[in-house]
């Protein structure tokens, strides 16, 4: 990149999408208003297994204000299918692994939807709900997924004859004989938590059929507006140009956004239906009840290691809490399972999956994708083994890290689509060395130690974590420049509070030489980009952000063609037979040593318009434009390093963070301010899974943790000071070298703190295998450690 251009790339610019947002102009979807717009309100499952015996809504059809009420055998009419269409390609799960657009003859899960209502506006809906009756056949539910994995055990669901979607082995290299001739040899078992995602906006769709009714407009709070799309296409039976899906702002996915629910497929049908726009706004308990959830996961794992802590092999059961569906197929648990090795070299591993099915919301990736699941076992593994050793836990991990001369590294795995897995880059060693430097651990013993004499506990913990990123296979853009030199950006990629727009247009206005003021970006418009795949897996500055450089370049070189040819014309000066003569700054295409030969991009682009009968630049193609696929078959790992430190109060349980360090691999930084700040989301997020959120279901499937009463998040009283330290390697796959910065940051956050926690409890002698640790559980364990000590 010639010097003069650098102006944003690596910088710290400020977000172009906050102006709006700061005085209360940004449009999310609750904002959309249409004249004669009508409300939808869903009837939910009461029960989380129940077989529906009939569904009378004769008095809430009376209710002034109803426009229309419609169940499954309504939307038929419209519908070309009763369940949502597999979203992985087929053959590992049958269709009955998707729900039905609405549940007509069983409920598997409490937050179901039965019944859509559309009223006039939302209280005359929910007013309507209440009259609705529906008379339910409670059937047994299963639970706890453990139980449902039984062969005696009740199934969740009539149409199957298990509870079990599919087993699986994981794995590599022979453990048997690793574990045949290890020095040791520990056993344990893990459990960790269910969580609800709970972006700041829950999930929302406008729906409106246009004049003659054959194409719909839809405004969607998506991660997945292109797949939205395509989904209603082949539901409704649309051409994919006849329907427009638009992303408005978005509060926040976190994994929850990225799908295509039963909900938005049964608006779009009623709007089809009553020849009405409609708008269908979840509330917070909805999302409690019904939007996706993750985790609940029981691992009883072995580790065979030397006297050194050389890792040798790890083997082991995973039984996974799917839910009533399976709408990702297996992402969560696989991406678990393959996640155990970390950034560690591990001879053989060998899991037995087993996804079950139970009567609670569905399963799909939520932050982290299920990486921060594998990361606490493979962490917690480490600290056991330098307590048996008696080891410094710094000295174990080291010993183990993948050095970088190893770089690419090839894991042993295969992930889901049977590609090996390959580390493309990373310094893993250097990354614990600077973030321990940066921590000052003897200065911590020292306070510690102070501490303890004093009757107060002070732990650190450390954690590694590695996460893919970059997910595939493609991602689109268009880069076009108009007569005013203005600068615009259209691409499948969808900017959920993660500054995309600010990433792609400092890789445009760099690219461009234009100031990034003159660069306006649509993310997730399927009218203006044909094809794109959306916001998941840490993606958009790779694979947007390439394509958005290519699709540059293209244009960059364009513009200096056009300008060359116009310069010999009008000008009569002779130039050799390269354009390195020529550089784009400020909006010009300048000739070197030349200051009066300049021409903007706007000229340019209005000379790419063409006038009639006027001629034509030689040898390019209309408009000052470009579009690019960038396509990715490998993905980029991202790595990180946290040190915490935490103070405990044994008496009440509580856990205070008084410091905490994350060192961060994501190779080039675009923008180093939006990187802290994602990774300070990713960390707060980490923070409430260690400590906090927990979705707690009693016997019968009933959600008991449906308000924020009841299911606590981390504010900000409880997020300490957080240090962000950056080590770039670059990765090989993209022309930049970027890695994924928002979803690695969380990965290893409930393993440093619950290594933590450990620490300081040591003179106590706490085990701690489970997340979260909430106060009253940590008590807990701290009143049965205290009685075995009296028995003893």
């Amino acid at each position: 990149m010639n010097a003069i251009q650098a102006r944003y790339l690596g910088r710290r610019t400020k977000r172009i999408e906050d102006p709006d947002l700061l005085v209360g102009k940004g449009k999310y979807i609750d904002d959309i208003k249409i004249p004669g717009m009508m409300h939808a309100y869903f009837v939910r499952s009461e029960y989380a297994h129940a077989r529906i015996c009939s569904v009378d809504t004769s008095l809430a059809r009376k209710l002034p204000g109803v426009e229309a009420i419609y169940t499954l055998s309504d939307l038929m009419q419209v519908l070309r299918f009763d369940r949502l269409p597999l979203a992985f390609p087929p053959g590992k799960l049958s269709k009955i692994a998707m729900p039905k657009i609405l549940a007509s003859d069983e409920v598997l899960y409490v937050g179901e939807p039965i019944v859509l209502i559309i009223a006039s506006d939302r209280y005359i809906a929910e007013d309507a709900a209440e009259l609705v009756v529906v008379d339910y056949e409670e059937l047994t539910a299963v639970v706890d997924p453990r139980k449902g994995l039984k062969s005696e055990s009740c199934l969740a669901s009539s149409r199957t004859k298990s509870n079990t979607f599919i087993s699986m082995m994981v794995g590599f290299g022979d453990c048997d004989e690793e574990f045949g001739r290890a020095d040791n040899i520990l056993s344990e078992e893990f459990y960790q938590h269910r969580g609800v995602p709970n972006p700041m906006e829950p999930r929302g769709l406008v729906a409106t059929v246009n004049p003659g009714k054959e194409s719909l407009s839809i405004w969607a709070s998506s991660q997945l507006t292109h797949e939205l799309r395509n989904t209603i296409c082949e539901m409704l039976n649309f051409l994919p140009e006849n329907v427009r899906v638009t992303a408005c702002d978005i509060g926040g996915g976190f994994g929850c956004k990225f799908m295509v629910y039963s909900e938005e497929i049964a608006v779009s049908a009623a709007a089809i239906l009553c020849d009405n726009p409609i708008k269908w706004i979840e509330d917070r308990r909805e999302h409690f009840l019904s939007s996706i959830q993750e985790r609940d996961q029981f691992w009883n794992v072995d580790v065979a290691f030397g006297s050194d802590g050389k890792l040798a092999a790890i083997r082991g059961r995973m039984v996974h809490d799917q839910g009533a569906y399976a709408p990702h197929s297996v992402t969560v648990p696989y991406n678990s399972a393959s996640s155990v090795l970390g950034p560690y070299i591990l001879p053989a591993y060998s899991l037995d999956l087993v996804v079950i099915r139970t009567n609670k919301p569905p399963v799909i990736p939520v932050r982290g994708a299920g990486y921060p699941q594998g990361t606490f076992i493979i962490e917690r593994l480490l600290d056991k083994i330098a307590d048996h050793l008696n080891l410094s836990r710094l000295a174990v991990r080291a010993k183990n890290l993948i050095p970088k001369e190893k770089f690419p590294f090839k894991t042993g795995l295969k992930n889901r689509a049977g590609k090996p897995v390959i580390y493309d880059s990373g310094d893993y060693i250097k990354c614990q060395n600077d973030a321990v430097e940066r921590a000052d651990i003897p200065d911590f013993k020292k306070r510690q130690t102070t501490a303890r004499s004093e009757g107060r506990y002070l732990g650190i913990g450390f954690a590694h974590g590695v996460k893919c990123t970059g997910r595939g296979p493609f991602e689109s853009a268009t880069v076009r420049i108009s007569s005013s030199g203005k600068v615009s950006i259209f691409t499948g990629a969808i900017s959920i509070g993660q500054s995309t727009k600010t990433t792609l247009a400092q890789i445009c206005a760099e690219t461009l030489g234009v100031d990034i003021a003159q660069v306006n970006v649509v993310c997730g418009d399927t009218s203006l980009v044909q094809y794109g795949l959306g916001a998941f897996g840490s993606r958009q500055a790779m694979l947007a952000g390439s394509a958005v450089r290519e699709a540059s370049l293209i244009v960059r070189n364009k513009a200096c063609m056009v300008a060359r040819e116009m310069f010999e014309n009008d000008l009569s000066w002779k130039f050799s037979n390269s354009t390195k003569e020529l550089f784009l700054q400020k909006g010009y295409v300048n000739v070197r040593d030349r200051p009066d030969l300049v021409i903007s991009l706007g000229a340019i682009a209005s000379a790419l318009r063409g006038s009639a009968g006027y001629v034509f630049p030689k040898d390019v193609e209309v408009g000052l434009e470009a579009t690019h696929n960038f396509r990715a078959d490998d993905m980029a790992y991202a790595n990180t390093f946290h040190i915490c430190e935490v103070e405990v109060d044994t008496e009440s349980g509580i856990v205070k963070i008084d410091r905490y360090i994350a060192l961060q691999d994501s190779g080039f930084i675009i923008n180093p301010m939006t990187s802290e700040g994602q990774i300070h989301g990713g960390i707060v997020h980490g923070i409430g899974n260690a400590l906090y959120e927990k979705m707690i279901y009693d016997g019968n499937g009933q959600p008991l943790t449906t308000n924020f009463a009841d299911y606590l998040l981390p504010a900000a009283t409880e997020t300490p000071q957080i240090e962000v330290l950056f080590n770039e390697s670059l990765s090989p796959l993209n022309p930049l070298g970027m890695k994924g910065v928002g979803e690695v940051s969380i990965v290893p956050v409930t393993s440093a703190i619950v290594s933590a926690i450990e620490d300081a409890l040591k003179p106590i002698g706490i085990k701690i295998n489970e997340v979260p640790i909430s106060p009253v559980r940590l008590v807990e364990l701290i009143m049965e450690k205290e009685k075995l000590a009296q028995l003893v």
